[in-house]
Protein backbone atom coordinates (compact mmCIF):
# COMPACT_ATOMS: atom_id res chain seq x y z
CA UNK A 1 0.00 0.00 0.00
CA UNK A 2 1.44 3.61 -0.97
CA UNK A 3 1.93 6.01 1.78
CA UNK A 4 -0.39 8.16 -0.07
CA UNK A 5 -3.04 5.69 0.43
CA UNK A 6 -2.24 4.62 3.99
CA UNK A 7 -2.33 8.54 4.85
CA UNK A 8 -5.89 9.04 3.22
CA UNK A 9 -7.43 6.08 4.89
CA UNK A 10 -9.51 7.88 7.34
CA UNK A 11 -10.35 10.03 4.49
CA UNK A 12 -11.76 7.82 2.60
CA UNK A 13 -13.73 6.46 5.43
CA UNK A 14 -15.20 9.74 5.73
CA UNK A 15 -15.82 10.83 2.14
CA UNK A 16 -17.38 7.25 1.92
CA UNK A 17 -19.87 8.14 4.42
CA UNK A 18 -20.61 11.22 2.87
CA UNK A 19 -21.45 9.77 -0.61
CA UNK A 20 -24.14 7.80 1.53
CA UNK A 21 -26.07 10.47 3.78
CA UNK A 22 -26.10 11.83 -0.50
CA UNK A 23 -23.14 14.28 -0.83
CA UNK A 24 -21.10 14.58 -3.67
CA UNK A 25 -16.87 13.51 -3.44
CA UNK A 26 -13.72 14.18 -5.97
CA UNK A 27 -11.68 11.51 -6.18
CA UNK A 28 -9.15 9.99 -8.48
CA UNK A 29 -9.22 7.29 -10.96
CA UNK A 30 -6.41 6.10 -13.34
CA UNK A 31 -8.01 8.32 -16.36
CA UNK A 32 -9.15 11.55 -14.78
CA UNK A 33 -10.73 12.84 -11.57
CA UNK A 34 -14.63 12.08 -11.00
CA UNK A 35 -17.23 13.67 -9.48
CA UNK A 36 -18.70 10.75 -7.39
CA UNK A 37 -22.34 10.46 -5.89
CA UNK A 38 -24.66 7.35 -5.03
CA UNK A 39 -25.45 5.81 -8.13
CA UNK A 40 -29.10 4.71 -6.67
CA UNK A 41 -30.07 7.94 -5.05
CA UNK A 42 -31.29 10.25 -8.06
CA UNK A 43 -31.45 13.54 -5.56
CA UNK A 44 -27.66 13.09 -5.38
CA UNK A 45 -27.20 12.17 -8.73
CA UNK A 46 -29.35 15.39 -9.80
CA UNK A 47 -26.13 16.97 -7.59
CA UNK A 48 -23.86 16.09 -9.81
CA UNK A 49 -26.06 17.35 -12.86
CA UNK A 50 -26.11 20.74 -10.95
CA UNK A 51 -22.98 21.16 -10.04
CA UNK A 52 -21.36 20.62 -13.39
CA UNK A 53 -24.06 22.33 -15.62
CA UNK A 54 -24.37 19.04 -17.04
CA UNK A 55 -27.36 18.56 -19.46
CA UNK A 56 -29.80 15.73 -17.90
CA UNK A 57 -30.21 13.53 -20.78
CA UNK A 58 -26.52 12.97 -20.70
CA UNK A 59 -25.15 10.25 -19.29
CA UNK A 60 -22.84 9.33 -15.99
CA UNK A 61 -20.81 6.11 -15.96
CA UNK A 62 -21.33 3.78 -12.49
CA UNK A 63 -18.27 2.81 -10.58
CA UNK A 64 -18.02 -0.76 -9.02
CA UNK A 65 -15.58 -1.98 -6.80
CA UNK A 66 -13.63 -5.31 -7.83
CA UNK A 67 -15.97 -8.09 -6.11
CA UNK A 68 -19.15 -6.49 -7.55
CA UNK A 69 -22.34 -8.04 -8.73
CA UNK A 70 -22.97 -6.59 -12.39
CA UNK A 71 -25.78 -8.28 -12.23
CA UNK A 72 -27.04 -6.26 -9.79
CA UNK A 73 -26.92 -3.45 -11.95
CA UNK A 74 -27.03 -4.92 -15.32
CA UNK A 75 -29.50 -7.35 -16.83
CA UNK A 76 -29.45 -9.71 -20.05
CA UNK A 77 -25.29 -9.70 -19.74
CA UNK A 78 -23.57 -11.14 -22.75
CA UNK A 79 -21.04 -13.13 -22.79
CA UNK A 80 -18.30 -10.80 -24.37
CA UNK A 81 -18.90 -8.68 -21.25
CA UNK A 82 -17.43 -11.27 -19.02
CA UNK A 83 -14.83 -12.09 -21.49
CA UNK A 84 -14.06 -7.87 -21.27
CA UNK A 85 -13.75 -8.05 -17.50
CA UNK A 86 -11.99 -10.58 -17.24
CA UNK A 87 -9.53 -9.47 -19.55
CA UNK A 88 -9.45 -5.51 -18.69
CA UNK A 89 -10.79 -4.96 -15.12
CA UNK A 90 -9.87 -3.18 -13.33
CA UNK A 91 -8.85 -0.84 -15.81
CA UNK A 92 -10.60 2.28 -18.27
CA UNK A 93 -13.18 0.36 -19.73
CA UNK A 94 -16.64 1.10 -19.67
CA UNK A 95 -19.54 -1.13 -20.91
CA UNK A 96 -22.38 -0.18 -22.19
CA UNK A 97 -25.09 -2.97 -20.99
CA UNK A 98 -29.03 -2.91 -20.75
CA UNK A 99 -29.85 -1.19 -16.94
CA UNK A 100 -31.24 -3.61 -14.59
CA UNK A 101 -35.23 -2.31 -13.71
CA UNK A 102 -34.66 -1.27 -10.18
CA UNK A 103 -31.62 0.99 -10.73
CA UNK A 104 -32.67 4.78 -11.23
CA UNK A 105 -32.61 5.95 -14.80
CA UNK A 106 -30.84 9.31 -13.26
CA UNK A 107 -27.73 7.61 -14.28
CA UNK A 108 -27.92 6.85 -17.55
CA UNK A 109 -30.09 9.85 -19.07
CA UNK A 110 -33.22 8.17 -19.32
CA UNK A 111 -32.15 5.52 -21.75
CA UNK A 112 -32.56 1.73 -20.61
CA UNK A 113 -28.57 1.15 -21.06
CA UNK A 114 -26.20 2.05 -18.25
CA UNK A 115 -22.38 2.21 -18.40
CA UNK A 116 -20.34 0.42 -15.94
CA UNK A 117 -16.76 0.35 -14.94
CA UNK A 118 -14.47 -0.67 -12.73
CA UNK A 119 -11.15 1.77 -12.02
CA UNK A 120 -7.72 0.57 -11.03
CA UNK A 121 -6.68 3.68 -9.24
CA UNK A 122 -6.20 2.49 -5.50
CA UNK A 123 -8.18 5.20 -3.91
CA UNK A 124 -11.00 4.53 -6.27
CA UNK A 125 -10.92 1.00 -4.74
CA UNK A 126 -10.12 1.78 -1.27
CA UNK A 127 -13.26 4.21 -1.91
CA UNK A 128 -16.01 1.68 -3.90
CA UNK A 129 -14.98 -0.98 -1.02
CA UNK A 130 -15.97 1.32 1.87
CA UNK A 131 -18.80 2.82 -0.01
CA UNK A 132 -21.56 0.43 1.24
CA UNK A 133 -19.88 -1.46 1.87
CA UNK A 134 -18.17 -2.62 -1.58
CA UNK A 135 -21.59 -3.17 -3.18
CA UNK A 136 -22.76 0.32 -3.84
CA UNK A 137 -21.95 2.08 -7.04
CA UNK A 138 -20.23 5.20 -7.81
CA UNK A 139 -22.07 7.75 -10.36
CA UNK A 140 -19.25 9.66 -11.44
CA UNK A 141 -18.19 11.83 -14.86
CA UNK A 142 -15.03 13.61 -14.96
CA UNK A 143 -14.86 16.33 -11.84
CA UNK A 144 -14.75 19.78 -13.86
CA UNK A 145 -17.39 21.76 -15.46
CA UNK A 146 -19.09 20.29 -18.56
CA UNK A 147 -17.23 20.72 -21.89
CA UNK A 148 -14.18 21.89 -20.07
CA UNK A 149 -10.83 20.24 -19.95
CA UNK A 150 -11.13 16.79 -17.72
CA UNK A 151 -8.71 17.07 -14.30
CA UNK A 152 -5.93 14.76 -13.35
CA UNK A 153 -5.12 16.14 -10.16
CA UNK A 154 -7.04 17.16 -7.47
CA UNK A 155 -5.71 21.02 -7.47
CA UNK A 156 -7.37 20.75 -11.57
CA UNK A 157 -10.66 19.88 -9.31
CA UNK A 158 -10.41 22.48 -6.75
CA UNK A 159 -9.64 25.21 -9.92
CA UNK A 160 -12.78 24.22 -11.73
CA UNK A 161 -15.06 24.14 -8.77
CA UNK A 162 -13.43 26.50 -6.00
CA UNK A 163 -17.11 27.73 -5.35
CA UNK A 164 -18.73 24.46 -5.07
CA UNK A 165 -16.12 22.99 -2.70
CA UNK A 166 -16.63 26.08 -0.35
CA UNK A 167 -20.26 26.26 -0.54
CA UNK A 168 -20.20 22.24 0.32
CA UNK A 169 -21.55 21.50 -2.85
CA UNK A 170 -18.70 19.03 -3.31
CA UNK A 171 -17.96 17.68 0.50
CA UNK A 172 -14.22 16.23 -0.37
CA UNK A 173 -11.77 15.90 -3.11
CA UNK A 174 -9.47 13.11 -2.60
CA UNK A 175 -5.81 13.47 -3.64
CA UNK A 176 -4.18 10.27 -5.37
CA UNK A 177 -1.59 12.16 -7.53
CA UNK A 178 -1.83 12.79 -11.01
CA UNK A 179 -3.80 10.45 -13.10
CA UNK A 180 -1.77 7.60 -15.38
CA UNK A 181 -3.63 7.61 -17.70
CA UNK A 182 -4.32 10.83 -18.22
CA UNK A 183 -7.73 10.39 -20.93
CA UNK A 184 -11.18 9.17 -19.98
CA UNK A 185 -12.03 5.46 -20.32
CA UNK A 186 -13.09 3.39 -23.38
CA UNK A 187 -16.76 2.88 -24.18
CA UNK A 188 -17.83 0.14 -25.99
CA UNK A 189 -21.51 -0.77 -26.02
CA UNK A 190 -23.11 -4.35 -26.10
CA UNK A 191 -26.46 -3.64 -25.79
CA UNK A 192 -27.19 -4.47 -29.71
CA UNK A 193 -24.72 -7.42 -30.41
CA UNK A 194 -27.71 -9.14 -32.74
CA UNK A 195 -27.91 -6.40 -34.81
CA UNK A 196 -24.86 -4.38 -34.62
CA UNK A 197 -22.21 -6.02 -32.64
CA UNK A 198 -19.58 -4.69 -30.34
CA UNK A 199 -19.49 -0.74 -31.14
CA UNK A 200 -17.06 1.61 -30.10
CA UNK A 201 -18.76 4.79 -28.45
CA UNK A 202 -15.45 6.33 -26.99
CA UNK A 203 -11.93 5.48 -27.74
CA UNK A 204 -9.84 4.97 -24.89
CA UNK A 205 -6.49 3.53 -23.58
CA UNK A 206 -7.85 0.24 -24.59
CA UNK A 207 -7.50 0.57 -28.19
CA UNK A 208 -9.91 -1.36 -30.85
CA UNK A 209 -7.60 -3.71 -31.43
CA UNK A 210 -7.36 -4.98 -28.14
CA UNK A 211 -10.74 -5.43 -27.51
CA UNK A 212 -10.61 -7.50 -31.10
CA UNK A 213 -8.23 -9.57 -29.97
CA UNK A 214 -10.67 -10.76 -26.99
CA UNK A 215 -14.04 -10.70 -28.72
CA UNK A 216 -12.92 -12.17 -32.27
CA UNK A 217 -14.61 -8.94 -34.18
CA UNK A 218 -13.46 -5.59 -34.66
CA UNK A 219 -15.43 -2.79 -33.02
CA UNK A 220 -17.74 -1.20 -35.76
CA UNK A 221 -17.96 2.73 -34.96
CA UNK A 222 -21.19 4.20 -33.93
CA UNK A 223 -24.52 4.88 -35.89
CA UNK A 224 -26.96 7.27 -35.25
CA UNK A 225 -29.46 4.95 -32.83
CA UNK A 226 -26.55 3.93 -30.43
CA UNK A 227 -27.34 5.07 -26.78
CA UNK A 228 -25.73 8.40 -25.52
CA UNK A 229 -22.26 8.05 -23.48
CA UNK A 230 -20.33 10.15 -21.51
CA UNK A 231 -18.08 12.51 -23.40
CA UNK A 232 -19.55 11.42 -27.48
CA UNK A 233 -20.45 14.80 -27.98
CA UNK A 234 -18.55 16.69 -31.15
CA UNK A 235 -17.60 19.73 -28.61
CA UNK A 236 -15.98 18.56 -25.63
CA UNK A 237 -12.78 18.65 -23.37
CA UNK A 238 -11.99 22.25 -24.55
CA UNK A 239 -10.03 24.90 -22.67
CA UNK A 240 -11.37 28.41 -22.31
CA UNK A 241 -9.10 29.29 -25.06
CA UNK A 242 -9.80 28.21 -28.70
CA UNK A 243 -7.58 25.13 -29.90
CA UNK A 244 -6.69 24.80 -33.33
CA UNK A 245 -5.07 21.74 -35.17
CA UNK A 246 -2.72 22.69 -37.03
CA UNK A 247 -0.56 20.05 -39.40
CA UNK A 248 3.51 20.18 -38.89
CA UNK A 249 4.07 21.43 -42.85
CA UNK A 250 1.99 24.53 -41.71
CA UNK A 251 2.69 25.12 -38.62
CA UNK A 252 5.62 27.67 -37.88
CA UNK A 253 4.02 29.66 -41.35
CA UNK A 254 0.93 29.64 -38.64
CA UNK A 255 2.97 31.09 -35.75
CA UNK A 256 4.52 33.63 -37.45
CA UNK A 257 1.53 35.02 -39.30
CA UNK A 258 -0.08 35.24 -36.19
CA UNK A 259 2.70 36.70 -34.32
CA UNK A 260 3.13 39.18 -37.23
CA UNK A 261 -0.52 40.27 -36.70
CA UNK A 262 -0.20 41.31 -33.29
CA UNK A 263 -1.62 37.81 -31.51
CA UNK A 264 -0.73 36.27 -28.58
CA UNK A 265 0.05 32.31 -29.95
CA UNK A 266 0.16 29.05 -27.16
CA UNK A 267 1.85 25.95 -28.96
CA UNK A 268 1.43 22.51 -27.91
CA UNK A 269 3.53 19.76 -30.04
CA UNK A 270 5.50 16.66 -30.11
CA UNK A 271 8.29 17.44 -31.56
CA UNK A 272 11.16 19.52 -30.01
CA UNK A 273 11.57 22.82 -31.23
CA UNK A 274 11.96 25.97 -29.47
CA UNK A 275 9.48 28.99 -30.64
CA UNK A 276 10.77 32.22 -28.39
CA UNK A 277 8.08 34.47 -29.57
CA UNK A 278 5.37 32.17 -28.45
CA UNK A 279 3.13 33.13 -25.63
CA UNK A 280 3.70 29.13 -24.26
CA UNK A 281 5.36 26.16 -25.43
CA UNK A 282 4.48 22.85 -24.11
CA UNK A 283 6.06 19.89 -26.15
CA UNK A 284 4.89 16.47 -25.18
CA UNK A 285 6.98 13.60 -26.01
CA UNK A 286 5.62 11.59 -28.99
CA UNK A 287 4.14 8.17 -27.50
CA UNK A 288 0.44 7.88 -27.35
CA UNK A 289 0.53 7.06 -23.81
CA UNK A 290 2.75 9.74 -22.69
CA UNK A 291 0.56 11.92 -24.36
CA UNK A 292 -2.43 10.88 -22.98
CA UNK A 293 -0.68 11.45 -19.77
CA UNK A 294 0.13 14.96 -20.15
CA UNK A 295 -2.26 16.09 -22.31
CA UNK A 296 -4.92 17.73 -20.19
CA UNK A 297 -2.28 19.10 -17.59
CA UNK A 298 -1.03 20.51 -20.87
CA UNK A 299 -4.04 22.04 -22.18
CA UNK A 300 -4.35 23.79 -18.76
CA UNK A 301 -1.13 25.19 -18.72
CA UNK A 302 -1.79 26.63 -21.75
CA UNK A 303 -4.91 27.90 -20.87
CA UNK A 304 -3.39 29.56 -18.13
CA UNK A 305 -1.44 31.87 -20.68
CA UNK A 306 -4.08 33.44 -21.87
CA UNK A 307 -3.18 34.01 -25.11
CA UNK A 308 -5.40 34.55 -28.31
CA UNK A 309 -5.18 30.77 -29.63
CA UNK A 310 -4.33 27.45 -28.65
CA UNK A 311 -2.30 25.94 -31.60
CA UNK A 312 -1.80 21.99 -31.21
CA UNK A 313 0.21 20.52 -33.75
CA UNK A 314 -1.49 17.03 -35.86
CA UNK A 315 -0.64 13.52 -33.87
CA UNK A 316 -0.06 10.76 -36.38
CA UNK A 317 -3.74 9.33 -37.26
CA UNK A 318 -2.83 5.89 -36.10
CA UNK A 319 -4.56 3.70 -34.17
CA UNK A 320 -2.14 4.11 -31.20
CA UNK A 321 -2.89 7.71 -31.05
CA UNK A 322 -6.76 7.09 -31.19
CA UNK A 323 -7.91 7.97 -28.09
CA UNK A 324 -6.07 11.71 -27.87
CA UNK A 325 -6.62 12.27 -31.34
CA UNK A 326 -10.62 11.96 -30.30
CA UNK A 327 -9.68 13.86 -27.42
CA UNK A 328 -7.97 17.07 -29.47
CA UNK A 329 -10.69 16.52 -32.30
CA UNK A 330 -13.62 17.61 -29.50
CA UNK A 331 -11.46 20.41 -28.27
CA UNK A 332 -11.49 21.85 -31.23
CA UNK A 333 -14.49 21.29 -32.44
CA UNK A 334 -16.18 25.19 -31.80
CA UNK A 335 -12.94 26.39 -33.06
CA UNK A 336 -12.89 25.97 -36.93
CA UNK A 337 -13.26 29.57 -38.14
CA UNK A 338 -11.19 31.17 -35.22
CA UNK A 339 -8.14 30.52 -37.47
CA UNK A 340 -9.09 32.74 -40.03
CA UNK A 341 -11.12 35.24 -37.69
CA UNK A 342 -7.61 36.21 -35.97
CA UNK A 343 -5.69 36.15 -39.12
CA UNK A 344 -7.98 38.59 -40.72
CA UNK A 345 -8.42 41.13 -37.94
Amino acid sequence: MSATLTAMITTIETAARQLESGQLVAFPTETVYGLGADAENPSAVAAIYAAKGRPANHPVIVHLAPDADIHYWAKDIPVEAHQLIAAFWPGPLTLILKRAAHIPDAVSGGQDSIGIRCPSHPVAQQLLRAFKNGKGGIAAPSANKFGHVSPTTAQHVQDEFPAEIANQMIAAVLDGGQSEVGIESTILDLTRLATHGPVLLRPGHISATELAAVLGIQPSAPDITAPRASGTLDAHYAPNTPVVLIAENALELTIQQLLDSGKKVAVMRYREHVQQNVQALKVIVADPSAYAHDLYAGLRELDAAHADVILVEMLPDETAWQGVNDRLRRAAFDSREVLQTLLAN
